[in-house]
Formats: C-alpha cells, structure tokens, sequence
C-alpha cells in the first residue's frame, strides 16, 4: 500500500499523510485523541503499514506526541502559544532582516502585489484573509533566500496552525495588521535591517497577545 492509495469511503487519492495531518489541523482529529493504528487504518481504508509511516512524520512534525496511551494528538496550550511564538518572533524578525539585505527587484515586485491584494480586502472573509496574509509572509521569506529560515518558519507554522481561530478576525486587527505590513514592507525596500526586523517583531509580538487573549476568551466559555 502506497501513500497514494484511494481513500475507501472517500475516493481521496491526496495522500495519507497530507490527509491525516489536515484532519488534525481541522480537529477532526481531536487534541488528546489516541491514535491507534489498527482504527486509522480501517478509517482511511489502508494498511496499517502506510498509517504507521504516516504517523511517523507526523510524530517528527510536532503534531502527534507519545504519552503512556500510545501515540495522542498534541494538547494545545497557552504555554505552547509563548513557546511558538517566541521563536516565531526571532525567525520573523531575522527573515524580515535578511530581506531587507538579499531582496531583488522580483521579490520586490511580488511583495507590493501582495501588500495591494491585502489592502484592497475588506476583512469580512476571516479565510480569505488568513490565507492571503500567510501568502505575504511567505513572500518574505523567499525574498531572504535563505532556505534554513524558510525551512525553519515552514515546519513552525504548523504548530501555529494547530490554532484554528485566526487573530486578522480581531475587531480593528485587519486594519492594524495592514499598517504593520506597510512598515515591514517599506523598510525592506529601503534596504534597512534594523527597522524590518522591528517592524517584523513588533507585528508578532501583537498577533502573540491577540492569540492569547482568544485562548483566553474559549477557555472561560
């Protein structure tokens, strides 16, 4: 049985992997949820050898952790918040620099594309947004070109992810993030490292309160 096998109940050919870990981003599979290989098996409709390797790089991603039950989906936390985002920031602030420092007139290009699109979207679409918003954000760190960086802010947004609610959705965040997003973008086109990275660290530093107000808020309801 390959990745690729079709989904029995589905029809689903994407594969295992990518099927399982966007159940976990959903919730479908469920914070603290065990995860015993004989039940995933007969539910994606394979062997339990493509479910084993699936599990094993979504044990290596940080998405699943072993405990004493076995292999469980990851709890989320508002200690897990600090601790993505206080590397978060570090990266963000570092790739913002960088771009400032390597940036080329085409990731120039794409980044004013980008900052337009967002400005032109009113807010009102919380997935559109979040969507659009992460796009501006890759676009910086391509324009470090520093694929250490990439790689790194890559395999931490998933852990953010695991966080369904988007912080953009915050009453007035849209238009503050988009103020933020200027800031960033103008100083990496002046070329100037210092003020990109406080840009970029001031604007996640925000977006880390905004989140923690929100888990804040769910967890008294």
């Amino acid at each position: 049985m390959s990745y690729r096998q079709a989904d029995s109940r589905t029809g689903s050919r994407e594969p295992l992997y990518e099927r399982m870990k966007g159940a976990i981003l959903a919730g479908d599979l469920a914070p603290g949820q065990q995860l015993v290989e004989t039940t995933l098996a007969t539910t994606y409709g394979v062997s339990r050898t493509p479910i084993r390797q699936a599990l094993t790089r979504l044990e290596q991603d940080g998405l699943i952790e072993r405990t004493h039950r076995g292999l469980v989906v990851r709890e989320r936390s508002p200690d897990e918040i600090l601790d993505i985002y206080e590397v978060r920031i570090g990266l963000e602030a570092s790739a913002a620099s960088t771009a400032a420092l390597r940036r080329t007139t085409m990731d120039l290009i794409a980044l004013r594309r980008l900052d337009e699109q967002l400005t032109s979207m009113d807010g009102s679409d919380a997935q559109a947004i979040a969507v659009a918003n992460r796009e501006f954000h890759q676009a910086i760190w391509a324009a470090s070109h520093s694929e250490p960086l990439i790689d790194l802010l890559t395999r931490l947004n998933l852990h953010l992810s695991r966080f369904t609610a988007t912080t953009l959705s915050e009453p007035g965040r849209w238009q503050q993030a988009g103020e933020e997003h200027h800031e960033i973008l103008a100083a990496i086109e002046d070329r100037d490292p210092e003020r990109a990275a406080e840009a970029a660290t001031h604007h996640f530093e925000t977006a880390r309160n905004l989140r923690l107000a929100i888990w804040a808020r769910a967890s008294d309801t």
